[in-house]
């Protein structure tokens, strides 16, 4: 009788402590991730694209989009993407991050790791509609960042000289044969890089394209 009463007890001491023990919290999955918006973008541009890497288990502290003013040149806004990268990684304390960029971002992002030393912090790059050779829409727009992704333009020509991805991060370059924006769309192509042809993705829509996301989250994963 006493032993029964012993097993009936640690049955409903391990029921107990199984419903009042913390139960673990979803993995936090991968580096931090920091988000850099186009011409003319905004942190909010990255707001579909960060709630499904929350679904799929990121902490919000773990998405960061990056804001940068428009008018100033991509030199400019690597220097802020510099200081911004510095505090994500003061906050979550990791050793370095992802960097997902669209657009103008991808430019800027580039320029930050190639001279800035951005390249020693992060682990996997990826471009979303990069005019990583330039585009012929950049004629349309006067201001120097634009003015910087005219194809031939200086500031392209210093960020593609010798070594197009630079340093010992992963480089997944995403581009679409209808991107509209960057054209020709072939100029995204970057050398170097894992260059992965969406098919036809309008520009603003590939930073919200259910299978451009998946196969995103695959190479950052």
């Amino acid at each position: 009788m006493r032993s029964l009463v012993r097993i009936a007890s640690a049955v409903v001491l391990t029921t107990v402590a199984a419903v009042v023990a913390p139960q673990p919290a979803m993995a936090q999955a991968g580096d931090p991730i920091v988000f850099v918006h186009g011409y003319r973008g905004q942190a909010a541009t990255w707001d579909d694209m960060k709630s499904k890497f929350a679904a799929s288990g990121y902490a919000q502290d773990r998405l960061h989009a990056f804001e940068y003013p428009a008018g100033i040149s991509n030199a400019q806004a690597a220097e802020r993407l510099d200081a911004y990268v510095g505090d994500v990684l003061a906050k979550t304390r990791a050793s370095k991050v992802d960097v997902v960029s669209h657009s103008m971002g991808a430019l800027n992002s580039r320029h930050w790791m190639k001279f800035l030393g951005g390249a020693d912090v992060v682990d996997d790059w990826v471009g979303l509609g990069a005019p990583n050779h330039g585009t012929d829409t950049a004629r349309l727009c006067a201001d120097v960042a634009c003015q910087e992704m005219r194809p031939g333009s200086e500031f392209l020509n210093a960020l593609n000289a010798d070594d197009e991805t630079h340093g010992a991060a992963n480089y997944g370059n995403f581009w679409s044969d209808c991107d509209g924006v960057v054209q020709p769309a072939r100029s995204a192509v970057l050398e170097g890089a894992t260059n992965v042809r969406v098919g036809c993705v309008h520009h603003v829509d590939l930073v919200r394209n259910r299978e451009v996301y998946d196969q995103v989250a695959a190479f950052v994963s």
